[in-house]
């Protein structure tokens, strides 16, 4: 039940038992879904490089709630800009001085400078 309802609405994992938000098969689906859903998986999950890249991947600005150590990647970042130029204010501040990675953010959105 949990894991069809995740497929229809990600954010849904929020009201799901604690034991099923730490479920990494239920986490993808749910960020697969809706890339904001990692805010409601088990911290371990959020550390999951994977797991990360697909929240990313759908929703950019999920990169505010990937664990700090997964915010340098360089990977997952531009691809958070892709979905989504504002992601550039959480990516790691060496990312944020990275002259691809905010060229990357700008050509989207030149608001993006404001990170």
């Amino acid at each position: 039940i949990a894991l069809a309802a995740v497929r229809k609405v990600g954010r849904s994992l929020k009201y799901i038992a604690s034991s099923l938000q730490m479920d990494r098969e239920i986490v993808l689906e749910a960020v697969r879904q809706d890339g904001t859903a990692l805010d409601h998986a088990a911290s371990a999950l959020q550390l999951d490089r994977e797991v990360a890249f697909e929240a990313v991947r759908k929703t950019g600005c999920s990169l505010k709630y990937i664990a700090a150590a997964l915010q340098s990647d360089r990977e997952i970042v531009l691809e958070a800009l892709r979905q989504d130029s504002q992601a550039l204010e959480h990516a790691a501040p060496a990312l944020q001085q990275d002259r691809e990675i905010v060229f990357e953010a700008v050509r989207k959105d030149g608001w993006a400078l404001n990170y």
